[in-house]
């Protein structure tokens, strides 16, 4: 089978390699990949900024979907023929986050989803809902699961409270589609009025422009009528979360989970006191909890929302795609020769 394989950091050190299916063991699963989604943390992986000190080489990418090609002695949850996706963190099945828990996870920990074929624990896999295409299914491991904990486990979500929104990626874009589904309003920047004229069609409520207008906290409080946000879904990271502070509601959620800036003003601890505010880090999310928004896009017949879809061979292109930040939604790659 062939792999996309990271012998050393660099979009242009990967490699396409021929490589043996491992052999089958009991309680595994092989699974044929068909389709593959990035984030943008299988980008920092490749350029090296996630974890410089990654054992090499490593086959990238967390989140990919396919069809279980046979299973091993003892495997009961799945059988062959089932449409599955591999769980970001394999060994996170239920209950709280542990160190033990996080360990395993696809494209980092261990090799991921950029091969025609991969093998992981039956326990380290879960079905998709029957609606979605195998490019659309791809994207629900990392980016959707985040989403839907930040809004349902940290912002504790109800009908008619109000939804930040950063940017128009992909686990923004899934957490607008969670909070209309859900009932709430959503608000958005960005720094594209084309892209916000797009979140519009899927339901955002009002956006605002970054760039022309850089202290979109202060509007924040304009469109909620000086309250705040109840939930932000704060990917900007240390270069947006000042804002997001002043940004949020007295009593409100902050869900903490984008690295994507930098700052040099000191944490606004007195705001994080005065306001009550609640911060949680979102690292993803476990296997029940899988479950669980799969549950609700069944229900709610949500449709990821694609950027684009490249071949297999053109991985890199796909990559660059998502540095260059111009993407809305989520970059899919097809695996296989087509």
């Amino acid at each position: 089978m062939i792999a996309w394989s990271l012998p050393a950091f660099g979009i242009n050190s990967l490699e396409q390699m021929q490589q043996d299916t491992p052999e089958l063991r009991p309680g595994q699963v092989l699974i044929q990949v068909e389709a593959v989604s990035l984030n943008y943390r299988d980008l920092l992986v490749v350029l090296g900024r996630y974890n410089p000190k990654m054992h090499l080489p490593r086959i990238p990418a967390s989140d990919g979907a396919g069809v279980v090609k046979a299973i091993g002695d003892g495997v009961t949850r799945v059988r062959p023929g089932d449409r599955v996706c591999g769980i970001f963190m394999q060994n996170w099945i239920d209950g709280r986050a542990t160190p033990e828990k996080v360990r395993g996870a696809l494209g980092g920990d261990i090799d991921g989803m950029l091969a025609e074929e991969v093998i992981l624990s039956e326990h380290g896999v879960i079905r998709i809902p029957d609606y979605l295409t195998m490019e659309e299914a791809a994207t629900l491991p990392c980016a959707a699961l985040t989403a839907w904990n930040a809004l349902v486990h940290a912002g504790h979500l109800t009908a008619g409270e109000t939804v930040l929104i950063q940017g128009t990626g992909g686990v923004s874009i899934f957490a607008l589609q969670f909070a209309k589904a859900m009932g709430a309003r959503v608000l958005g920047t960005s720094s594209s009025d084309a892209k916000l004229d797009r979140a519009r069609a899927l339901g955002l409520d009002a956006g605002l422009n970054y760039r022309t207008q850089p202290e979109w906290a202060k509007w924040v409080l304009d469109q909620t009528r000086g309250q705040g946000a109840d939930v932000i879904v704060e990917v900007g990271g240390a270069g947006t979360f000042a804002q997001s502070l002043s940004a949020v509601k007295m009593g409100g959620s902050v869900a903490q989970i984008g690295v994507l800036s930098q700052s040099s003003e000191p944490l606004q601890i007195p705001l994080i006191l005065h306001k009550q505010v609640r911060v949680q880090g979102i690292y993803v999310g476990s296997r029940t909890q899988f479950e669980e928004m799969n549950r609700a896009l069944e229900q709610n017949r949500i449709q990821p929302v694609i950027d684009e879809i490249y071949a297999f061979k053109d991985l890199p292109a796909a990559l660059l795609r998502m540095q260059s930040g111009g993407h809305f939604g989520k970059i899919v790659v097809r695996v296989g020769a087509a």
